[in-house]
């Protein structure tokens, strides 16, 4: 699995690496067949008052690609709502994964044993 963590008008620290790499292990606990994970933070300056900070994260599973962004006024808060969006989006995933596996056996026609005629002896 591949991990880049790339910063827009932002200087990624070895701190808010650490930190989103630990915020993402929840997300690899819970489905393990991730292939790539590409993180981007950004902030804009809008106005002193409004800076934004905005997280934003594509993952590419096995069969899917799945986009999440947050934006709020801290980017560990953004950072944390990311995550949860994404742990949501990955468990929706699984589920609907597994459920597929297992529909056809649910949908069968149970076979009902034919009664044993009696033979003319």
């Amino acid at each position: 699995m591949n991990l880049t963590i790339s910063g827009h008008h932002l200087e990624v620290t070895p701190a808010i690496r650490e930190y989103v790499q630990s915020k993402l292990e929840r997300v690899r606990r819970h489905f393990d067949q991730v292939i790539d994970i590409a993180v981007i933070l950004t902030v804009d300056n809008l106005t002193e008052k409004e800076k934004r900070q905005k997280a934003e994260i594509n993952l590419r599973l096995s069969g899917k690609t799945v986009y999440v962004e947050s934006l709020s006024h801290d980017l560990y808060a953004a950072i944390d709502a990311l995550v949860d969006k994404l742990d949501r989006q990955v468990m929706k995933y699984k589920n609907k994964v597994q459920d597929h596996n297992h529909q056809a056996i649910k949908h069968m026609p149970e076979e009902m044993p034919e009664e044993e005629t009696p033979s003319a002896a």
